[in-house]
Order: structure tokens, then sequence, then C-alpha cells
């Protein structure tokens, strides 16, 4: 069975809804220097999941990844996109409530 890919406009962790609201207040935040991050280029094969994997412990926050680099809701971008990876996921959860 697949899981649909707007699952995640459900609660995520601790009680917080995740809407496509939400993650544009991310993005805006990382653009407005409110989130620290760092940026990577993604190469050949690589997927978000695979990345907050290893930036966070958690694939399953991908999606923080993809709303502070403006992808949307896609898992997967082409290689050489660059992307930025906030330093505390925490701190994006919290620019959606």
């Amino acid at each position: 069975m697949s899981v649909s890919r707007y699952i995640f406009s459900q609660t995520i962790r601790k009680g917080t809804t995740i809407t496509v609201a939400n993650t544009y207040r991310i993005c805006k935040a990382v653009e407005q220097g409110l989130i620290p991050y760092r940026t990577t280029v993604l190469e050949q094969g690589q997927r978000l999941d695979h990345v907050a994997g290893i930036a966070y412990g958690d694939s399953s926050l991908w999606w923080i990844i993809a709303a502070a680099s403006a992808i949307g809701w896609g898992s997967q971008a082409p290689p050489g996109t660059i992307i930025r990876i906030p330093l505390d996921p925490n701190e994006a959860i919290g620019m959606t409530a």
C-alpha cells in the first residue's frame, strides 16, 4: 500500500498540523533569516527523505527541507538542486504553529 504525499497535511508532531500555508511560513522565515540553515546541492539519486535522515535522524522530516527550499511537496528534486536545510527542525516546526 502506498502512502499519499498529502498525508503530511495531517498531524505530524506534538499536535502540529502541517498545511501548505504553514510550509510557506517556513520558506519565508528561512528567506528572512529567521531560521538558520545550511545549503547543499543534491546529487544524482539523493532524495529529501535521505537528506532529512542524515541531517535530523528522522527521514519523515523531509517536508521541512522541501518547505525551506521552496520545493513544495515533492520528496524528490533533480540533481543540482540547491537545498536549504534548517539547522534545528524544531525551529521550522515552530513556524507552523
